[in-house]
């Protein structure tokens, strides 16, 4: 009876690891209701604090179309539609892990604004008013993506030029659809600040915590199949770019503290397509367009007038 006890004790106790550590990596909690107007703690943030701010605030008072769909695993999710000109190119932004869709999506947002684009910027599923209660690290999320050009084409048409746009985890969330076979009207892919794949990222936070890896990423990835129901290494922005068939571009600071510049750089150079690249000298985690919007902004208008042509 005692080694029964202690038996069942052992399995109660490694559910609690597992699910303590799936509740802190993926499951949706307050954090994933993140207030726009409330900027990333830490000193790389704190010097940008105010552009953030005015930038921002320039984009929540726009009027826009609250438009949802329902993703294929039965999520409702929710996305904001900006309409700027009829038969305009669209611009769909996915933000980032635990972050806000206009907190990230306000300097592609401001970008299309001035190029006549029509922008629709989603709420990534176990995110604000979006359901679900599991974060995959772009490996559902791109089937979302998927979701959300399909809804494009069936509301707008095929003839309407796509750009598909992202930061962090929301620039690999569009790296790995881009692996994916798209219609043709998506013309092509801009990364913020991506990480080469869900498992490289999780350990490298675990690094930076100074966590053993070797003991912790093993747990990491059975709780995100026991509690989350998906494989953590089920696919990769890495390996989807290899697959790409549209242009993609590049963006990353290489005093990014949270997803190391070298990500981007990997990933430029496997992908399979038309591909530039823009590293941003002294911008930390999504901070390049802050820290250098001169040479931020031409490099995306020079890749977006390559890709769909002069606005």
């Amino acid at each position: 009876m005692t080694l029964i006890l202690l038996f069942v004790g052992f399995i109660l106790v490694a559910l609690l690891v597992l699910y303590g550590m799936f509740y802190i990596i993926f499951r949706r909690n307050g954090s994933t209701n993140k207030d726009d107007r409330v900027t990333p703690k830490g000193e790389q943030y704190e010097i940008h604090a105010e552009v953030i701010r005015r930038a921002v605030n320039r984009v929540l008072p726009v009027p826009f179309e609250e438009v949802s769909i329902t993703s294929r695993d039965g999520l409702k999710l929710y996305g904001r539609y900006y309409h700027h000109k009829d038969d305009a190119p669209l611009g769909i932004f996915f933000h980032g892990y635990r972050s806000g869709p206009i907190l990230d999506g306000n300097g592609g947002y401001l970008i299309c604004e001035r190029r006549g684009y029509n922008v629709l910027i989603v709420t990534q599923r176990a995110h604000g008013k979006s359901e679900g209660n599991v974060m995959t690290f772009g490996i559902r999320e791109r089937l979302d993506c998927l979701d959300w050009i399909t809804y494009a084409n069936e509301r707008f048409g095929t003839k309407i030029p796509i750009i598909l746009m992202g930061m962090s985890m929301g620039a690999a969330t569009v790296l790995m659809a881009a692996g994916e076979e798209l219609p043709e009207n998506v013309k092509g892919v801009i990364a913020d600040s991506p990480f080469t794949a869900p498992g490289d990222i999780i350990r490298t936070v675990m690094k930076d915590y100074k966590l053993p890896v070797r003991l912790m990423y093993p747990l990491a990835k059975l709780s995100a199949k026991v509690f989350g129901r998906f494989d953590l290494e089920e696919t990769s922005a890495r390996e989807a770019v290899k697959k790409s068939k549209i242009p993609i571009l590049f963006i990353h600071g290489d005093d990014d503290r949270f997803v190391p510049c070298q990500m981007s750089r990997e990933c430029y150079e496997g992908c399979g397509s038309n591909k530039r690249i823009l590293t941003v000298e002294g911008a930390g985690h999504g901070l390049s367009h802050c820290v250098d919007a001169v040479r931020y902004e031409a490099c995306v208008d020079e890749f977006l007038d390559e890709v769909v042509g002069e606005s």
